[in-house]
Order: structure tokens, then C-alpha cells, then sequence
């Protein structure tokens, strides 16, 4: 039934009639609407935007911004991050209005790469895994962390290392459990997450503005620079912290990979994807100036008991109860952050192993009949990230490192479409949504920054380096590339053609009427 590496038919051609514009489409990239196309181009937005989460990344990297530059690289940073990652976002949007698919970056690899296709598309696609599980590793582990800080606070619990793991295990079973549900549930669930990170951030930055009896001044907040790293030079140290708005600025692509189950996809998607960055891009900025302004002891606030600097900046700002309150918004920004992120994950994974990609693909492949949703991918997105935050039991850079894995995973699949977009010229078909004469002039230099970040993160962000403080970013990385590369080179070449076209439009047809009639 499956046709392996056919090119998808002409578009319009050879697909039945009574079919929606999105549905054609799908059938002309070779593929059968087997997840429920339920959301609004809003929702679409609501993923990627959730998934950004200023309430979490702005803040579950607040402290490590506190020693690597202070408040001039937390502040300068955001916008200059803002600006690059709008490019690559640009970029990224034009491609997948062309090829609106679950699958998504590794997809276009293999539409794009003119020669050796199914190798760009297997590089791109374990990349984007690897980004795609450290990311949510990196969510629900800063939910972990804020958790824990709100437990201690009222309850005692501590943050120790695994009073967190144990809490982190328990936010990505949970965040497993709501996905299994299915789409619609999800669906909801982001439209009020863009709310509730809007109004949180509202309630945020005022509550900081009126209530503190005194605030920081103008010149410490936008020059004041802080090098607790143990490394000398200023700009290594400042390039170091853009880490912080780097990693906030990551899982966008969430708007591709819901393509499947969004109406007007084609439009859908790409303005998802550059939207989110912007709301992303303006709030996220005007937290962390707020947030800046409000530090009452900077020093205390840094080294903070709760292990979370945010916490204690909140409980110094307006008192132990309003300190509280503030945390728990936060919270739940970050368990609605976690929630979306497992969902995109999970549909990377399940348009991965469609075109059998992923060891146990028939497995990961499985779609629930009653619900829609591919509940093995997602448990299995859930379970490793679990795996990528166990070393925080003994390594106290843990979560940098995994925050780091996933910028640079997550990076080079954003990019690596866009170089071959700009490989192939004027080639290149573009759908609906288009960057016209900026598009080469964008494309580059979103393939330049993402070469510099991709170096610049898997440096040492602690000195001395000892086994406590190695950045083991390299050897997540390494470990990926190595593992995909062997496989390629001793196996995956000889049958992985690149995406795989399920069917003649009759076919695909014939399984979503077999999906209907199970549902």
C-alpha cells in the first residue's frame, strides 16, 4: 500500500472530489488525514506561543542570567535574540506554507535537497527529535523547579535534587496523561494558555511596579553586569547569557507540526510561527524589565534557598502571600508550556516513524482510534525527556545543559530547510504565504546566527570544569549524531527514502473512512 520515496502528485491532480482545500492538499504530499483537523488558525498560534512561554523560559533561566552578565545581558539581550530569531522564524514560515506537514522540518529537508534527499531528511529529523525532547525536558524541569520553590515555601518540601526529579516525573506524567485525550481538549487548553501568560504578565509586571517600596535604578537594570561564571572575559560571559532569550525563543516549529489537524493550514501555520515570536518577543521583554526592577538584594535573591531567584524576588517584592500568588501563576503557565510542548513532540515523533525513521516506528506510528492522537509518541516523548533530566542527581548544570541541547537541536533543523530553500533558488515553489524578494537575504542570515549559536552553546559555561559543572550539551549531541550517523552509514541508507507517500488518493481515502468508522 505505501509507496516508498514517490514524489507527491501535482497539486490538484488525481484527488477526489468532496475533499477540503486542506485535505487536497495533504493527499498531493502523499498523505491520508488520519489526525482530526480541529483547530483555528488562533489555536495554531496558541501551541507555538505556549510552547515559547515567557513565563517560563524568561524565568526558569532568570538565575542563570544573574551570573552570566546580570541585568545589561538579560535586558539587551532579549531584543537582540528577538530580532535574529524573528529571521529564522521568517525563514522557516515561507517553507512550511509550501509543505503544511506534521512532520514538518525533516519533511521539507527531503522536498528541498535536490541530491542525496533521504540523508538531509534523516539528519533533520533526528536533530529536530533531539531539540524536541530536550525541550520539553527543559519545560517541565523549570515547572519542577518553580514547584518545588512553592512547596518549600508552604509546605517544607524542600529542593533537594530528587524531591525535583520526582516532581518533574510527576508534571510529564500528567502532561502525557491530558494528551492522550485528544485534540480538542488540547485545543481549549491553549487558547486559555495564551490568555493566562498574556493577563499573568500583566498581573506580574504591576504588581512589581506598584507594590515594592523602592526599585532598582534605570542604569543598573539596562548597564549593570554581573560575572559570577569564573571566567574572565566579559564577552565570552555575555555571549553565554544570551542562553537565556535563546532558549525562551525555541518551539515554534509546534505551528508546522499541527498543520494536519489545522484548518487553512498553508496560512495557518506559517503565521502561527512568526506571531508567536512576535507577542513572544514584546511581552517577554517588558517581564524581564519588570522582573529587573523589582530585585530588592540582588546577591540574596541570586543565591536563593528555593533554588528559583524569581521566587525569592517575588516573596522580597510584595510580601510572603503576593510572592505566592505571583509563583503560582507562573506555574501554571509552565504546566500549559509542558502540555503543548509534549503534544508537538509527540506529532514530530509520529510523522517521523510514518516514514520509519525511528526504531519501533510501527510502534511510535500507532494512532488511537477513538481519540485520534498518537498515544505511544506521546509517552515516549514524555519518557525521554525524563532520561535527559536524570543527571541533574549529581550534575549541578543540568538543566543549562539540557536548555542547551535543546537551542542546538532544535536550531539546526530550523535551519537546515532554510539552507537547502536557499540552495535550490529559484526552484523553489512557494505557497500562500511568502517572503518574495526578502526571502534569500532573511534565509541568510538565519543560517549565519544559527551556526554562531550552535557553537557558542556547547562551550563551558562554569569555570573551573569539573564533573559537577561540565556542560555535557557535546556529549548529548555527539551522542545523537553518532547513534543517527551509524545507523545511516551501516544501515538507514540502503531503505530510508525520505518521507513516504502512503497511497493513490483512492487509498488514502480508503483509510480515513477505516478511521471514521473505528472512531
Amino acid at each position: 500500500m505505501s509507496t516508498h520515496g514517490a514524489a507527491p502528485a501535482p497539486r490538484g491532480a488525481g484527488t477526489p472530489a468532496g475533499l477540503s482545500a486542506d485535505e487536497r492538499r495533504l493527499h498531493e504530499l502523499g498523505y491520508a488525514q488520519e489526525l482530526r483537523r480541529h483547530m483555528s488558525g488562533f489555536s495554531n498560534f496558541a501551541v507555538s506561543f505556549t510552547i515559547i512561554s515567557i513565563l517560563s523560559g524568561c524565568l526558569t533561566l532568570y538565575g542563570f542570567g544573574m551570573n552570566t552578565g546580570g541585568p545589561a545581558v538579560i535586558v539587551w539581550g532579549w531584543p537582540i535574540v528577538g530580532v535574529m530569531t524573528l529571521f529564522v522564524g521568517l525563514a522557516m514560515a515561507e517553507v512550511c506554507s509550501s509543505f503544511p506537514t506534521a512532520g514538518g522540518l525533516y519533511y521539507w529537508a527531503a522536498k528541498l535537497a535536490p541530491s542525496n534527499g533521504p540523508a538531509w531528511s534523516w539528519f533533520t529529523g533526528w536533530f529536530n527529535f533531539l531539540g524536541q525532547v530536550a525541550v520539553t525536558a527543559g519545560i517541565d524541569f523549570g515547572a519542577a523547579f518553580f514547584l518545588n520553590a512553592f512547596l518549600d515555601l508552604q509546605f517544607g518540601f524542600d529542593a533537594r535534587p530528587w524531591h525535583t526529579i520526582l516532581l518533574f516525573a510527576l508534571i510529564l506524567v500528567a502532561h502525557a496523561l491530558v494528551n492522550t485525550v485528544g485534540v480538542g481538549l488540547i485545543a481549549r487548553l491553549n487558547n486559555i494558555s495564551v490568555w493566562w501568560h498574556l493577563i499573568g504578565v500583566l498581573i506580574i509586571v504591576t504588581a512589581l511596579t506598584l507594590v515594592p517600596s523602592k526599585h532598582q535604578s534605570a542604569s543598573f537594570v539596562f548597564t549593570h553586569f554581573v560575572n559570577n561564571t569564573g571566567w574572565q572575559s566579559s564577552l565570552y560571559v555575555a555571549m553565554l547569557g544570551l542562553l537565556l532569550a535563546q532558549y525562551t525563543m525555541t518551539g515554534y516549529d509546534a505551528s508546522a507540526h499541527m498543520t494536519e489537524e489545522t484548518h487553512d493550514a498553508a496560512r495557518s501555520g506559517p503565521r502561527g510561527i512568526v506571531s508567536s515570536i512576535l507577542v513572544s518577543a514584546v511581552a517577554g521583554w517588558v517581564l524581564l524589565i519588570g522582573l529587573t526592577f523589582a530585585i530588592q538584594n540582588y546577591d540574596k535573591e541570586a543565591t536563593s534557598p528555593t533554588g528559583v531567584p524569581p521566587a525569592q524576588i517575588f516573596i522580597d517584592a510584595v510580601g510572603n502571600a503576593g510572592g505566592k500568588v505571583l509563583l503560582l501563576i507562573t506555574i501554571g503557565a509552565q504546566l500549559f508550556c509542558g502540555m503543548a510542548s509534549v503534544t508537538a513532540n509527540s506529532r514530530m515523533i509520529y510523522a517521523f516513524s510514518r516514514d520509519g525513521a525511528l526504531p519501533a516506528s510501527e510502534v511510535w506510528h500507532r494512532i488511537n482510534p477513538r481519540t485520534r492522537t498518537p498515544t505511544n509518541a506521546i509517552w515516549l516523548a514524555a519518557g525521554g525527556a525524563l532520561l535527559l533530566g536524570l543527571p541533574y542527581l549529581w550534575n549541578v548544570t543540568a538543566y543549562a545543559a539540557v536548555t542547551s541541547i535543546a537551542v542546538i537541536g532544535l536550531y539546526i533543523a530550523y535551519v537546515l530547510p532554510t539552507f537547502l530553500r536557499l540552495r535550490l533558488g529559484g526552484a523553489f515553489v512557494p505557497g500562500p504565504w511568502q517572503l518574495g524578494r526578502w526571502s534569500r537575504p532573511i534565509g541568510i542570515v538565519a543560517v549565519v546566527w544559527v551556526c554562531f549559536i550552535t557553537v557558542l552553546f556547547m562551550l563551558p559555561t562554569a569555570n573551573p570544569v569539573t564533573v559537577a559543572s561540565f556542560n555535557y550539551t557535546i556529549v548529548a549531541v555527539g551522542v545523537v549524531v553518532g547513534f543517527a550517523g551509524s545507523w545511516w552509514v551501516l544501515s538507514a541508507r540502503k531503505w530510508f527514502t525520505g518521507p513516504k507517500v502512503q497511497g493513490s488518493p483512492e487509498e488514502l481515502a480508503a483509510i480515513e473512512a477505516e478511521l471514521e468508522s473505528l472512531a
